[in-house]
């Protein structure tokens, strides 16, 4: 009897060491997710302005122009 409360003790122990570890986890990625999201929404926001290179691109519809990129 004893020798399996030591396994299942054992058992609890290792569980307990992954669920922190897993929280850990799930925290560093809900932080990077947060910090992408930020950056997607200024991203937005500058394409939406028309960015700092003067122009989204789009005509007033919202659609694509045809336009020579800046380098011809």
């Amino acid at each position: 009897m004893a020798e399996r409360t030591l396994r299942l003790e054992e058992k609890v122990a290792y569980l307990e060491r992954h669920v922190t570890a897993q929280d850990k986890v799930m925290l560093e990625l809900s932080d990077t997710l947060a910090r992408v999201r930020a950056e997607l929404k200024m991203m937005r926001e500058r394409a939406g302005d028309g960015g700092a290179g003067g122009g989204s691109g789009r005509d007033e519809g919202g659609e694509m122009r045809d336009e020579r990129p800046p380098h011809y």
